[in-house]
């Protein structure tokens, strides 16, 4: 398969795969048509003597200020360098491949009036993993993410840095040992690469790509958790969920069906004399169903705006530049805020699951251990997620809720996404560490339900578990095992289906 860029739809699915280099990609005849008739519209526009914004004007307040045909190229080249003042440690290599991916998706499409060259040498990039060096603060998400935009595309004007392997290493040198000159930003060029929210869709397509393992590994937890405790299947059955029909509710039910399905430790138990479980274990189709809705609704946004056009002016005829918001990153921004929230409540009720485990009801000991006192057992390991769950709860302030004025008050609400999306990451990179622990406790419950079994996907994901954790016995370092398990979390070990 050959993704298009320009023509075809990019989805989740194949934006990861094209990052991985699981699809090559290329620029095709129609979007290269495009593309130069876009160009072609810009060049008559710049030589007119109409006021055209970002063509023949200045930047922000400056629109008023109309600027020369021998001045436009430097002017484009001063965009680039005076909006690079992004600060703090660099973002993920691969963050910058997906923004340059994105961005060149959105060039393609032929309103943006940039000559071919430059999406060609941003593709040339792409495809031999130059990626360039980007801060991870200083956007506000509004006129798009112009100074992670800036850093992402200084190297097309020989400036800026450039990941070599784990080395930053000097844009300028990179192009020589690639024998490449510089190219000379003209009319709207410098604009159309800085004016986008490429970082704020960077930001959640990773988000997404990790929540949509995480969602489907919480189930697998909270499954673990529930036979561990020899808590009842019933609040799963299908007669339940489909008098209230939320999609991610009946996903969640239905999972949880199958992960406990034929398992003999929970056919051992439904005839107890035990009501009802609380409600981290009865509800996890609710709980979980919510935070999967959140997942498909940024998903939705999210797969919108990457087959979108997000700079400014939007070039659509040889004299008709339309100056509008399209890079304003409000519409992400507010679902990446949804996102965080219902990536926190997993992390939220996966650790009252784990409190619920160290009581010592319904046959398992206090604290998971049988040589309590001397012992402390699995005590202090739901510090940790205690600790994580408010640090996840204090990073569910949403950014987009604020908005401070910049540029002379010319951009008077500003979104802020950039930010949303970075502390979803954050969330999600927390919620990893406190799934590990919980499956960590649920594979220790369910030593004190042998020598029932369980599902065969339990079983398998706790052999998974086993060999790289052993059963505690009596008290060690849980140092080493607690990151053994946020290994496999990460790299993403686990049975999910």
């Amino acid at each position: 398969m050959i993704f298009k860029y320009g023509i075809d739809r990019l989805t989740l699915d194949k934006v990861d795969r094209i990052l991985n280099g699981k699809i090559e990609t290329e620029i095709s005849t129609e979007a290269k048509q495009k593309v130069i008739s876009s160009r072609k519209k810009v060049e008559v526009m710049a030589t007119s003597n109409k006021t055209i914004y970002g063509i023949n004007t200045g930047f922000g307040p400056l629109c008023d200020v109309q600027i020369t045909t021998k001045e436009t190229n430097k002017l484009q080249e001063n965009l680039l360098i005076t909006h690079a003042v992004g600060v703090g440690k660099p973002i993920d290599k691969n963050l910058s491949k997906l923004m340059m991916i994105c961005k060149v998706h959105a060039l393609c499409q032929g309103y943006s009036g940039i000559r071919l060259k430059v999406i060609e040498r941003i593709l040339f990039f792409i495809e031999n993993n130059l990626l360039p060096v980007v801060p991870e603060q200083g956007s506000v998400g509004a006129s798009g993410d112009l100074a992670p935009l800036s850093h992402l595309f200084l190297p097309l004007i020989g400036e800026g840095e450039f990941w070599i392997d784990d080395q930053i290493v000097k844009a300028e040198k990179v192009l020589k040992d690639y024998d490449i000159a510089p190219i000379e930003l003209k009319a709207k060029e410098g604009l159309a690469l800085i004016n986008g929210t490429q970082f704020i869709l960077a930001h959640a397509i990773r988000g997404l790509k990790k929540m949509e393992y995480l969602l489907d590994l919480a189930d697998v937890a909270g499954a673990i958790s529930i036979e561990g405790y020899q808590g009842s299947s019933a609040p799963f059955r299908d007669e339940l969920h489909k008098i209230r029909p939320f999609k991610g509710n009946i996903e969640v039910a239905e999972r949880m069906f199958m992960l406990l399905y034929r398992s003999q430790n929970v056919d051992s138990h439904e005839d107890c004399e035990r009501v009802q479980d609380p409600y981290s274990m009865r509800c996890i189709p609710q709980v979980h169903g919510a935070s999967r809705n959140a997942f498909y609704h940024l998903k939705e946004l999210t797969e919108i705006e990457m087959n979108s056009v997000t700079d400014n002016p939007i070039i659509l005829s040889e004299m008709e530049a339309i100056s509008g918001g399209n890079f304003h990153g409000q519409p992400l921004a507010m679902a990446l805020d949804y996102g965080s929230i219902a990536a926190s409540e997993l992390g939220n009720i996966a650790d009252r699951r784990c409190f619920l485990l160290l009581e010592g009801k319904f046959g398992l000991p206090r604290l998971l251990t049988t040589g309590g006192g001397l012992n402390s057992g699995f005590m202090i390991p739901q510090y940790t997620t205690a600790a994580l769950v408010t640090e996840n709860k204090s990073l569910c302030f949403p950014p987009s809720a604020d908005s401070i004025p910049t540029s002379l008050g010319q951009e008077d609400h500003v979104s802020m996404g950039s930010i949303s999306g970075r502390k979803f990451n954050q969330i999600l990179g927390n919620l990893e560490k406190i799934l590990a622990i919980e499956l960590m406790y649920g594979a220790q419950a369910l030593e004190f339900r042998r020598p029932n079994t369980f599902s065969d996907i339990i079983e398998a994901n706790f052999k998974i578990i086993r060999e790289k954790v052993d059963k505690l016995e009596d008290d060690r370092l849980l140092k080493d095992d607690i990151n053994a398990m946020i290994d496999l979390v990460v790299n993403q070990t686990f049975i999910l289906k």
